[in-house]
């Protein structure tokens, strides 16, 4: 970091003196807190938790130094406010994927083509944007999570929310905003995959990895062979 982008010796005080503010409003909303999920203390604990992340950054950016303590991040949950008996839940979930392998997919997708005698024909399967309506609709998305590397796609971050519900929902009553009551205070329970909780990768799954698509790969280097396309599809794996 250049000195001209460095904070002051005057900022890095003020922020110390935010911790120590937040530091005592947080004590007396625990103090005078009313429950255990009182909204004041919730609101109390993110102030000081910015507060000190905020003062732990200017510290490293003016010394080069850093505090010992480790502030939780924005993940936590606010304070349940759903039946406490619910008679209906929704599972609310999300995947990410980056498309790695183009060819990959587009031969999948020929693949189920040649399986439907009423498919919609090659012009779908010759595009991205085709060949992922046809392994979509054909295949569950939990199988799609699973076989993710036979579709040349990669996996990015995903989350699970479970959200309890006062009652169940009429048909069709949600479909045309399927995630707009998507309300954090009424989840039950949440799951998160993500790389940033993995800071070691296992070397030797990779190679797993690629043992287990090595059929797959001769297989679909056949069939780009004799569509014309590139022959051989290179992974970076």
């Amino acid at each position: 970091m250049s000195d001209a982008a460095q904070p002051t010796a005057a900022e890095v005080r003020a922020a110390a003196e935010a911790v120590k503010t937040a530091l005592d409003r947080h004590l007396a909303a625990v103090e005078r807190r009313s429950g255990e999920e009182d909204p004041a203390v919730y609101d109390a604990f993110n102030e000081l938790a910015a507060a000190a992340e905020a003062y732990d950054e200017l510290l490293y950016d003016r010394y080069d130094e850093v505090t010992p303590f480790e502030i939780p991040g924005e993940d936590t949950l606010p304070p349940y406010t759903g039946p406490e008996e619910p008679s209906a839940l929704s599972v609310l979930i999300r995947r990410d994927y980056a498309v790695a392998e183009p060819q990959r997919l587009m031969a999948q997708a020929r693949r189920v083509e040649a399986a439907d005698e009423e498919g919609p024909g090659a012009e779908t399967s010759g595009t991205v944007h085709g060949a992922l309506g046809l392994l979509f609709g054909e295949f569950e998305p939990d199988e799609i999570a699973s076989r993710h590397k036979e579709f040349g796609l990669e996996e990015g971050d995903s989350t699970l929310w479970v959200t309890a519900a006062d009652e169940s929902a009429e048909p069709g009553e949600w479909l045309d905003a399927p995630f707009e009551q998507a309300d954090p205070q009424r989840v039950v329970c949440r799951f998160d995959v993500s790389a940033v909780f993995d800071e070691e990768f296992d070397d030797g799954d990779d190679e797993d990895g690629e043992a287990d698509l090595a059929e797959l790969d001769e297989d679909l280097d056949t069939d780009l062979d004799e569509d014309e396309t590139p022959t051989r599809l290179e992974a970076d794996r």
